[in-house]
């Protein structure tokens, strides 16, 4: 048969090829399945606000957005007729949805993954007891035996309330249950925000973390106290159910505290104790979805805070020297009297804190009424700091270790060499933080090294190394 007659359509490499395409878009097509769209707007998910509009340029809009912008330009007086070849000017949002467009490609950076299934409900079966709590902590946080279980009953009774509907049995019994807020007052570097970060992921519960230092009172430059709650419902995916069982710390509380002989308004301290009043004590308040600025464009849901644990925590400088003047005001004569360098040497003297102490910080009686638990974290010393280095599952040393083993290099310290950083860390006054810090530094020639000699097998840290006196122990592979 001449070959210009020859029969291609059972060519093996054109079915070949047609497989690998086929092959190629049921592969796009699974992955355009995980994803969902994104609203430009609000960047809330095609699952919480509904289908989309795909505008030109890829841009996503959904149906609320994209009606508050008709709604804003239709009320400076625009005539649409004028304009010539506008899409989509029918007003009716109904009828956005039908013909889209579906040959538009959206990229990746305005889609998320979606979710498998909706998160189970958190029951009582799910929190812990006090104890378990507990000994999950004493895996992550060294030391602070007090603190550690102060929180784990708070945070246990504060979920029985949560859990449990107590405003049906208060009807039913006349008992209602109280809500547990938490302040908690240490040095700085002593652990507050990492006993809050390891409590929330043990509980697999939602967190925000907020400052202090930013929010203002409503009105002014800065954050509104709302803030706070719109980055839970961030936290939480924008489930206003699941926020509502999450939990807020709030860092740097010490910054708010009123400030003394001002006559100007305190926008920023005893105005901000008094705006967060209604959020510890429980309320109903409106915030932003996806933002932390209310305006026309942004949605808004009603998140009720009556069941959110909130966690106040500061350094309070200075605070010891209020606690020493009140212990300190017993008569200096006598046989009852009391030295006045008595408490010099006392390490913590946080453990005696009262309510008439931070009332002399400056913080407001209201504030501290809605604060009942009060934990204390006491400064840490050698021993501890030395713990800190090489016992928790995230210890620093151990980050280490990970990343020379992946060089397939052995990593070890001496006793001597933890010991001068323990030393070294106490002398910077910056707590645990310092010693990331001491380590980055004296880490920093070794990690440069290391990988240019495969033959290095394992690496010694000693204290003449740390001193500037020596070198570190190194040991070539097969010695």
């Amino acid at each position: 048969m001449d070959d210009r007659e020859k029969d291609y359509t059972n060519d093996p490499k054109e079915e070949q090829t047609g497989e690998i395409e086929k092959r190629q878009e049921q592969k796009e097509q699974e992955t355009e399945e995980k994803y969902e769209k994104v609203c430009y707007m609000c960047r809330r998910p095609e699952s919480k606000a509904g289908p989309m509009i795909t505008m030109p340029g890829n841009i996503c809009l959904c149906r609320d957005c994209m009606q508050k912008a008709f709604d804003s330009i239709g009320s400076s007086g625009m005539d649409f007729s004028k304009i010539q070849n506008m899409p989509y000017m029918n007003l009716n949002m109904n009828d956005f949805f039908q013909n889209i467009p579906e040959n538009i490609e959206i990229p990746k950076k305005q889609k998320i993954k979606k979710k498998s299934q909706k998160a189970a409900a958190l029951t009582m079966q799910d929190i812990p007891a006090p104890h378990m709590i507990k000994a999950k902590l004493d895996e992550y946080v060294i030391g602070q035996e007090q603190a550690k279980k102060v929180m784990s009953v708070a945070v246990y009774n504060h979920y029985k309330r949560a859990l449990v509907d107590w405003k049906k049995e208060a009807e039913e019994d006349g008992i209602t249950i109280e809500k547990s807020n938490i302040l908690m007052v240490g040095p700085t570097g002593s652990g507050k925000t990492y006993l809050v970060k390891t409590l929330a992921r043990l509980l697999d519960v939602p967190l925000a973390i907020a400052d202090a230092t930013s929010l203002t009172e409503a009105g002014y430059i800065g954050d509104d106290i709302e803030s706070v709650v719109s980055k839970l419902l961030a936290a939480a995916d924008n489930d206003v159910e699941r926020a509502e069982r999450g939990i807020i710390f709030i860092d740097e509380i010490d910054k708010i505290a009123k400030k003394k002989e001002t006559n100007t308004r305190d926008v920023s301290g005893e105005s901000v104790q008094q705006e967060l009043l209604k959020l510890l004590e429980g309320s109903i308040v409106e915030v932003p979805v996806g933002s932390n600025q209310k305006n026309a464009m942004t949605p808004t849901a009603t998140v009720n805070t009556d069941n959110i644990l909130f966690i106040c925590g500061g350094a309070f400088p200075d605070l010891e020297n209020i606690i020493k003047e009140r212990l300190t005001k017993k008569s200096t004569m006598g046989f009852n009297s009391s030295l006045k360098d008595s408490l010099d040497q006392e390490a913590d003297l946080f453990q005696y804190v009262t309510n008439d102490d931070l009332r002399a910080f400056g913080m407001i009686p209201e504030f501290l009424g809605r604060l009942p638990v009060t934990v204390t974290l006491k400064p840490l010393d050698k021993e501890m700091l030395v713990r800190i280095l090489k016992e928790p599952k995230n210890a620093i040393i151990k980050q280490y270790e990970k990343l020379l083993a992946m060089d397939e290099v052995k990593l070890v310290f001496e006793e001597d060499a933890l010991s001068w950083i323990a030393e070294e860390a106490i002398q910077r006054k910056t707590g645990a933080r310092a010693l990331r810090a001491i380590l980055e530094e004296f880490m920093l020639d070794i990690m440069y090294e290391i990988p240019k000699d495969p033959n290095i097998g394992s690496v010694v840290i000693t204290r003449p190394y740390l001193e500037k006196t020596g070198g570190p122990m190194i040991q070539m592979r097969g010695m």
